[in-house]
């Protein structure tokens, strides 16, 4: 008896879509998607309680939810020339508070991922070598270093995300 597997669609780079972009900016927004699918599905049904939890000493999944719109926020500045602004200072010391409803996370994570994609989108005839600094310490990096780095960082707090989600849900059990 052979078993097959259910079909499941392909992961977005697989998909054919954003085809009008470059493909560093396909290639970021892809990752955006992918982390949007990744996270919700993580994240599905967990109550206010799991998204606070901490299993294993892990970090909870609140403060991913929170992070990974904030920080693509505010890379997404340096990306654009500007300085952080002192509301985006103020975000970034108060990402690992509890005092956030699950709905308002789950709300949150979503338009910041929306509000990423409508800025990435702005740089489409944009020069990826164009030089930006990034932080106080104004450190050196490029328009694109930025941009790809935005993926990097979000799926790297996707898997936690991921990781963190199964932990908590083995430890209801």
């Amino acid at each position: 008896m052979s078993v097959t597997k259910p079909a499941t669609q392909p992961e977005p780079w697989l998909r054919g879509t954003r085809t009008e972009l470059s493909a560093v900016l396909r290639g970021v927004l892809h990752a955006l998607d992918l982390a949007r699918e990744d996270v919700l599905r993580a994240c599905a049904g967990l109550s206010m309680d799991e998204l606070y939890a901490m299993p294993l000493g892990l970090t909870p999944l609140a403060y991913h939810l929170r992070h990974i719109p904030r920080s693509l926020d505010r890379l997404l500045t340096y990306a654009e020339g500007e300085t952080l602004s002192q509301a985006q200072l103020t975000k970034l010391s108060s990402e690992s508070e509890p005092d956030v409803e699950s709905e308002e996370l789950i709300t949150e994570f979503v338009e910041g991922l929306d509000q990423a994609e409508a800025r990435i989108r702005r740089f489409v005839s944009a020069d990826l070598e164009a030089t930006r600094s990034v932080g106080r310490k104004e450190l050196p990096t490029t328009v694109g270093g930025l941009l790809v780095h935005l993926a990097d960082h979000t799926q790297r707090h996707v898997g936690q995300v991921v990781t963190t989600a199964k932990a908590v849900r083995a430890s209801a059990v």
